[in-house]
């Protein structure tokens, strides 16, 4: 993969379809302002975060500080930023119900035929 520069990636807009198949702004989950400062600057942030750009600047250096954790977020980019991480990598709650419906046992999981005759009236 080609060394992109900032000013590439500060053109390209950050979107995750995994997460967000909709796009920020209509997830309800960012303001309308976090939802664009996250579309620009994500691809510059998650750069800095992975390693594939080195800070050029204070502001970089803002940016890598507070998705590290190291300062409290400052920007509306670094707030939607921290704000993106926690939702993206929140623990996935489980059914309450299970996996299998309530009606069936084992040897309905199989495949098998249970033992019991049933008896049809005439």
């Amino acid at each position: 993969m080609a060394k992109q520069t900032k000013e590439q990636l500060l053109k390209r807009q950050f979107l995750d379809p995994k997460n967000y198949p909709y796009g920020f702004s209509r997830s309800g989950d960012f303001s309308i302002s976090e939802s664009q400062a996250l579309s620009r600057y994500g691809c510059l942030i998650a750069a800095l975060v992975d390693g594939f750009l080195e800070p050029e600047n204070d502001e970089d250096e803002g940016f890598l500080a507070s998705a590290r954790g190291d300062r409290e977020p400052q920007t509306v980019a670094e707030r939607a930023w921290c704000k993106y991480q926690k939702r993206i990598n929140r623990p996935k709650m489980g059914s309450i119900y299970g996996s299998k419906s309530r009606g069936m046992s084992e040897s309905d999981d199989m495949g098998e035929e249970s033992d019991v005759e049933i008896e049809l009236d005439d």
